[in-house]
C-alpha cells in the first residue's frame, strides 16, 4: 500500500482572508504558547544539515511537531498571500510555479510527522494528529477555496494554448486547475463555507477511526500456557509469542495478538478450535464492540459527510467524485471489472469450502466449517496435497536475505546499487537506511526500511515519500520509507518470513522504486503522485519476480546452513501458486464491493453499519465461511486512509501487472530493452496519464485473461 502525502496545501484565499487567517493563526498559537512553545532550537523549523538532508530524527522530540506545524502553516500563508498580492498579471511562472514552490517547509514537516504518526507514534504524537488534522484541513480549504487565487490560475489556464509550455508544464497547469475545481473553488460562497466545515470534520473523524483501530488492536492478548495449543507453529513464531508474553507481563506461556504476523499463523496451526474462534472473532470485531473505541458511528458520519460533499461538488455520489480523477473514470467500470472476476471467484471459493469441510470432518468435528477453521484446514490440505507447509519455507526467507533479493532484482533490471548507511538519524533503532545509486555511481535517493511490528505502529505495510524528487530548483533526490509488520527477531533467532510476507517486501519496494527513479521537474507530479488505480501497478508488478526460480536462487538461502533453496521446494512453491485463490480473491473482492456499496450511496444513510455490511454480502452471495478482508469498523484503507471508492485499485492494478509481466516472460526476466521501457514508465511519475504510459510500455491496452489465469480462475492451458 502506498500512503499518499497530504494533498498539496498550495491554493490560497483573498488577501483579506489571508490576513484574517494570519491573525487567527497568531492568536491560536499565542493561546497555546505555554503548552506548545515555538523555540529557536526546534529542529523542524531549521535547515537540516544531516547527511543527504534526511530528517534529524535523533533531535526531534514528539512535542516539537505541533508548534512547528503551526509555524509552517503560517509561513505557507505568507507565501500564498504574496502570490495573491502580486500586482503583475498572472503568468505560469508567477502563479503556477510559485504555487508549486510554496509550502515547502509545511510539506517537509507534514511528511515527516505523518510518517512518524503511522510508524512510531506515542500519546503526544497521537494528540498532535488529533489537533493538527482539522487545522491542516482548514488551511488547505483556505487556499483552495479562494476566488482571487483561482482567478489567477484560471487566467493562466484559459491562455494555455498560447503559452508554448513544455509537456510537463502543460500537465502541471492542467492538474493545478483541476485540483482547484475539484476542491470547490468554483462553488458559491455558501457552499464553500459548508465544504470547509465538512472537510475539517472529516479530518477529525478519519484520525479518530485510525486511533480507535490502533487501540483495539493493541488491547487484545490471547495468552496460552498449554504447548499443545501451539500445534505445529514454526519455532521462530513460538519464540516471538513467548517474548510477547514476557513483554505483556506474563510469567510464562505465549501471547498472540491481532497483528497479522501473530494471529494468522495461530489460525493456521493451532488445533484448539475454541482458541482459534477467540482470536478470529477478536480480529473480526475490532472497532465493533460498543466500547469507547467503537467505529460504527464514526464511519457512518464519514459516509454521510462524503455524500454531502460530493453533491456540493456536483457529483451524485462520492464514488463518482473520486473516480472522475482515476483511470476507471466512473463506478460502472469498476463494477464491470469486479463482476467479471466475481463469478469464477465465488465458484472457486465454494469448491474450496467443500474440500475444507471434509478435512474438518475427518478431524472428528461435527457441524459446519466456520471462519476460524479456514486457515487451519487449508494448512492441512496444503500439506496433504503438496507436501508443503510454511515452516519448510521460512528458513529460506530471513528478512535481510529477502531485502537483498529485492535489491538484486533492482540491480539486474536497472543497475541500481544499495549501500547501507549506519550513521544516520532514524525514528526507531530497528530501521535500516540505504543509499541508492545509479550504475554510474551517481546518487539516486535514500531508502529507509522499517520491518517489524510494534505497538507504536499501525497495521499493514506501506510506503511514504519523506521528500519527493524534483528538478525545479536544483536536483532534489528523494527520501523514501517502506514500513512493514513482520515478526521481530528473538533471542533465539532472526526474523523469518512466510512466502506471503516476503512478497509484501517486494510489493512495498515496488512503490519505493516508483518514487526513487522519478525524473520530473515538479514535486507534485513526482513518483507515486498518480491516480489511485495506477499507483498499485508498479508495486504489484514487482511481486512477480519474487516467485521466479531464477530470482529465488539469488537470495533464498537457509539462514543457518546457507544452502540455496532446493529445486524441489521451489517446485512445490510454484505448484501452490493458485492454491486457496478462491478464498484470497473472495475476501479481497468482498472488501471491494463493500467499499463501493458505501460510496455509491446517493442519500444519507442511517442503517446500522453491521446490517449494511450483511446486506451487501447477501447481495453478492458471499459464503458465510469467508468474511471480507476488511470489515466496516477496521477498514482503515477507506475510512482513515486514501482508498475510499478506491480499494478496487489493487485488482485494477493487478489487471495491468499480470499483463505487463508477460512482456518480461515473452523475452526474459531481466531483458534490458523491456526493463528500459518499464523504467521510462516509472520515471514519468504523474506527468503523463497512466494508460498512456502503459500503452507506451506494452504497445496495447491490458487484457484480463492473464489475471484470471494467474489466480487459477480460468484454465490457462
Amino acid at each position: 500500500m502506498r500512503q499518499h502525502r497530504l494533498g498539496r496545501l498550495w491554493s490560497t484565499p483573498s488577501l483579506a482572508l489571508v490576513l484574517t487567517l494570519l491573525l487567527c493563526s497568531l492568536l491560536a498559537r499565542a493561546s497555546s504558547a505555554e503548552e506548545n512553545p515555538v523555540t529557536d532550537d526546534n529542529p523542524l523549523l531549521a535547515s537540516w544539515d544531516t547527511p543527504f538532508g534526511v530528517p534529524p530524527f535523533d533531535r526531534i522530540a514528539s512535542a516539537d511537531y505541533l508548534p512547528a506545524l503551526r509555524a509552517a502553516i503560517a509561513e505557507h500563508e505568507e507565501e500564498v498571500a504574496a502570490i495573491v498580492a502580486n500586482p503583475d498579471p498572472p503568468t505560469f511562472e508567477n502563479t503556477i510555479e510559485a504555487l508549486e514552490r510554496s509550502g515547502a517547509l509545511l510539506e517537509r514537516d507534514t511528511s515527516t510527522f505523518f510518517a512518524i504518526n503511522s510508524a512510531n507514534s506515542d500519546d503526544v504524537i497521537r494528540e498532535t494528529a488529533r489537533q493538527i488534522s482539522p487545522e491542516l484541513a482548514a488551511h488547505s480549504d483556505a487556499i483552495s477555496l479562494n476566488r482571487d487565487l483561482f482567478a489567477r490560475v484560471k487566467a493562466v489556464y484559459d491562455r494555455r494554448k498560447s503559452l508554448e509550455l513544455s509537456a510537463e508544464q502543460a500537465r502541471l497547469l492542467e492538474e493545478t486547475h483541476k485540483r482547484f475545481v475539484r476542491s470547490g473553488a468554483a462553488l458559491p460562497e455558501e457552499s464553500q463555507d459548508r465544504l470547509r466545515e465538512i472537510n475539517q470534520r472529516l479530518a477529525q473523524l478519519t484520525q479518530k477511526f485510525g486511533q480507535n483501530l490502533l487501540e483495539e488492536t493493541n488491547d487484545f492478548d490471547l495468552h496460552i500456557s498449554d504447548p499443545r495449543d501451539l500445534g505445529e507453529l514454526p519455532a521462530s513464531l513460538v519464540a516471538a509469542a513467548a517474548e510477547e508474553a514476557k513483554r505483556r507481563g506474563h510469567e510464562g506461556g505465549w501471547s498472540f495478538t491481532l497483528q497479522r504476523p501473530s494471529c494468522n499463523p495461530f489460525l493456521q496451526y493451532s488445533p484448539n478450535r475454541e482458541l482459534r474462534r477467540r482470536i478470529f472473532e477478536g480480529y473480526a470485531m475490532r472497532g465493533n464492540r460498543g466500547n469507547e473505541f467503537d467505529n460504527n458511528a464514526v464511519l457512518l458520519e464519514i459516509v454521510n459527510l462524503r455524500i454531502e460533499r460530493a453533491q456540493l461538488m456536483g457529483y451524485p455520489t462520492h464514488a463518482d467524485y473520486v473516480l472522475s480523477d482515476n483511470m476507471a473514470e466512473e463506478p460502472v467500470r469498476v463494477f464491470e471489472l469486479l463482476d467479471k472476476v466475481w463469478e469464477p471467484t465465488l465458484r472457486a471459493a465454494k469448491a474450496e469450502r467443500d474440500a475444507r469441510a471434509e478435512i474438518l470432518h475427518q478431524d472428528g468435528v461435527d457441524g459446519p466449517l466456520r471462519g476460524w477453521d479456514w486457515r487451519y484446514t487449508t494448512e492441512k490440505l496444503r500439506r496433504a496435497k503438496y507436501d508443503l507447509d510454511e515452516d519448510m519455507t521460512r528458513p529460506y526467507f530471513e528478512v535481510n536475505a529477502v531485502r537483498d533479493g529485492v535489491f538484486a532484482v533492482a540491480h539486474r533490471l536497472f543497475g541500481l546499487k544499495f549501500t547501507e548507511l549506519t550513521e544516520i538519524p532514524k525514528w526507531h533503532e530497528d530501521q535500516q537506511v540505504f543509499r541508492v545509486d545509479e550504475a554510474n555511481g551517481s546518487l539516486l535517493g535514500i531508502l529507509y526500511l522499517d520491518f517489524f511490528a510494534r505497538e507504536s505502529k499501525r497495521g499493514g505495510a506501506w510506503m511514504n515519500a519523506l521528500r519527493p524528487q524534483s528538478n525545479l530548483d536544483g536536483d532534489v533526490r528523494p527520501i523514501v520509507t517502506t514500513n512493514f509488520n513482520f515478526p521481530p527477531p528473538t533471542e533465539s533467532g532472526p526474523s523469518l518470513l512466510s512466502f506471503t510476507e516476503a512478497s509484501t517486501l517486494f510489493h512495498e519496494f515496488g512503490h519505493a522504486l516508483h518514487a526513487l527513479v522519478s525524473q520530473v521537474t515538479y514535486r507534485s507530479l513526482s513518483g507515486t503522485s498518480v491516480p489511485r488505480d495506477f499507483v498499485e501497478f508498479p508495486s504489484q508488478l514487482m511481486e512477480n519476480w519474487m516467485g521466479e526460480p531464477e530470482v529465488l536462487r539469488l537470495f533464498a538461502r537457509h539462514y543457518q546452513t546457507k544452502e540455496i533453496i532446493p529445486e524441489e521446494l521451489v517446485r512445490k512453491i510454484q505448484a501452490t501458486a493458485k492454491f486457496n485463490q478462491g478464498f484470497a480473491t473472495a475476501e479481497f473482492m468482498a472488501a471491494c464491493y463493500l467499499d463501493m456499496a458505501w460510496h455509491t450511496l446517493d442519500s444519507p444513510i442511517h442503517t446500522d453499519p453491521r446490517e449494511f455490511e450483511a446486506q451487501e454480502m447477501r447481495r453478492i452471495a458471499m459464503i458465510d465461511e469467508i468474511i471480507p478482508r476488511y470489515r466496516n469498523t477496521y477498514f482503515s484503507h477507506i475510512f482513515s486512509g486514501g482508498y475510499s471508492a478506491g480499494y478496487y485499485s489493487y485488482l485494477w492494478s493487478e489487471l495491468l501487472d499480470a499483463d505487463a509481466f508477460q512482456a518480461f516472460e515473452e523475452t526474459r526476466l531481466f531483458d534490458p530493452e523491456t526493463a528500459h521501457r518499464y523504467r521510462a514508465l516509472l520515471s514519468a511519475g504523474g506527468t503523463v496519464p497512466g494508460m498512456e504510459l502503459y500503452r507506451a510500455f506494452r504497445g496495447r491496452d491490458p487484457e484480463i485473461a492473464p489475471l484470471l489465469e494467474r489466480r487459477g480462475l480460468i484454465d490457462g492451458s
